[in-house]
């Protein structure tokens, strides 16, 4: 085989492997991948997570949280996010305001 062919299929190669790789990383899409907790979990999440803080409106969960398994986003009536992690048994395990405060 001819150097030149040789160059076209390794670049052609090379492409297509970087097109794999990129796709590949938008298909994980990052904080968007997260699913959201469903049915009577969520319910429990959601309440566990109420209770904890004090009440407010649950704005946002996720299932598989790097920090826990459950995470609930509440907002308080004053506008302040917590976001409260929960292990599978909705047990509180920390938690995080929206001024990057943790509690553990």
């Amino acid at each position: 085989m001819k150097t030149r062919n040789k160059l076209l299929i390794t670049g052609a190669a090379a492409l297509a492997l970087a097109g794999a790789g990129g796709g590949m990383a938008i298909a994980g899409g990052g904080d968007d991948s997260e699913a959201p907790i469903k049915g009577d979990a969520l319910d429990r999440a959601s309440a566990a997570a109420l209770e904890h803080v004090g009440g407010g409106e649950v704005t946002e969960t996720e299932v598989g949280d790097e920090e826990s398994f459950y995470e609930v986003e509440v907002t308080r009536e004053g506008g302040g996010e917590v976001d409260v992690q929960l292990d599978r048994a909705f047990k509180v395990v920390g938690q995080e305001s929206d001024s990057g405060e943790k509690d553990d």
